[in-house]
């Protein structure tokens, strides 16, 4: 069980971890140490540690960690040992290409369920998909008890999606809208906005 205590940061950083040891277990290795994977990361082996050792003891001195061995227990801290259903909100062209996306396949996460509140669009097809009327989301997604979402809409369609995904039982949002969202406590909000990110790099050219 993942302590409350860990810093978010530290959690933050543990799928980067969990990425490398894939990349390096499909090369065949079966060991590594805090200092590879600092170098393949660009974190310090000394933070690498640290930061493992919120969750207990992984490598033994001299010899570093066992990849499968650490991989797993590095699912089992961050809840992903079996596939979640997630549900997406906009069947737009971001919709389009994370249902199109094969990079969650074997990560612990599976899309199951795609509204959208385009009438033109509730009925079709998007890949294996029918797409289905938001105004469904609050008894579609309880009946399922899905607790993961992602918010594929415009910005002034955003807030109305999140309420109700929260009314339904959703505790984790990955919001692609440009807009902070309010949601109560105890429901987690990620954010991906391109042009934020881009022009955070913007700065430094």
């Amino acid at each position: 069980m993942v302590s409350r205590d860990v810093p978010d940061i530290v959690v933050s950083r543990l799928p980067l971890y969990l990425r490398c040891l894939s990349f390096l277990a499909a090369e065949g290795r079966q060991v590594t140490s805090s200092q590879e994977l600092g170098q393949k990361l660009g974190i310090s082996a000394a933070q690498i540690r640290k930061d493992l050792s919120h969750f207990g003891e992984f490598g033994k001195q001299g010899t570093g960690y066992d990849i499968k061995y650490l991989s797993e227990q590095l699912r089992r801290i961050l809840k992903v040992t079996e596939e979640r259903e997630v549900a997406l909100v906009g069947a737009g062209d971001l919709g389009h290409a994370l249902v199109h996306y094969g990079g969650l396949a074997g990560k612990g996460f599976r899309i199951s369920l795609v509204f959208d509140n385009n009438p033109q669009k509730i009925g079709q097809q998007l890949g294996t998909f029918e797409i289905l009327d938001s105004e469904s989301i609050e008894t579609i997604i309880a009946d399922r008890g899905i607790e993961i979402a992602v918010v594929a809409v415009p910005a002034d369609a955003a807030q109305e999606v999140v309420d109700a995904l929260v009314r339904a039982g959703v505790k984790a949002i990955l919001n692609y809208a440009p807009i902070t969202v309010k949601v109560p406590e105890g429901v987690r909000v990620q954010y991906i906005d391109p042009v934020i990110h881009l022009q955070r790099m913007a700065y430094y050219l």
